[in-house]
């Protein structure tokens, strides 16, 4: 008998303004709570690749994920987590999740992981912010002829923050 590999459909859930900005501060330079829930609609039941900064901006594991923390601080640890130190370690911990082979594993950031998923990932979900805050957080390695967009909802964005717009990028 054959055991086929692990190989999950790898998908990049970000949030970035038009400057290319996805942080400020340990957080998002926005406040769209509907934005929040469709990254929930988006990732809940699959397992989640962050970095440590972006886990503790949580300040909790995600409830209802696998949540798999990537660190180089080898002493490093927190409950309801899976500690790794590099992306192909990541990767196989989403194969160990109870749920495991999930078909699709979400990389939800920060800026550094994105960087190392994004030559695996086969599909981004974005949410385009439609404004250009100051950030202290780039995240602008997206080249449009690698991608085509497939899907695109704009949305108003709630009193004094700005519109945004959910986009699916599929790799070409």
């Amino acid at each position: 008998m054959t055991i086929e590999p692990y190989r999950p459909e790898l998908v990049l859930v970000l949030a970035r303004a038009e400057n290319g900005v996805i942080g400020r501060d340990g957080w998002m330079p926005w406040d769209l709570p509907e934005d929040l829930r469709h990254f929930k609609r988006l990732t809940v039941g699959k397992p989640c690749i962050m970095g440590r900064k972006t886990f503790e901006s949580f300040g909790k594991p995600l409830p209802g994920r696998h949540n798999i923390v990537m660190t180089r601080q080898a002493d490093w640890c927190a409950d309801g987590v899976t500690r790794v130190s590099n992306f192909a370690e990541a990767i196989a911990a989403g194969g160990l999740d109870p749920r495991a082979r999930a078909p699709i594993v979400a990389v939800i950031g920060g800026a550094e992981v994105y960087r190392l998923a994004l030559p695996s990932a086969t599909r981004i979900e974005l949410t385009e912010v439609h404004a250009s805050p100051e950030g202290d957080t780039v995240f602008d390695d997206i080249r449009p002829e690698d991608w085509r967009e497939t899907h695109r909802e704009r949305r108003d964005g709630p009193e004094g923050q700005p519109d945004f717009s959910f986009v699916t990028l599929e790799r070409r």
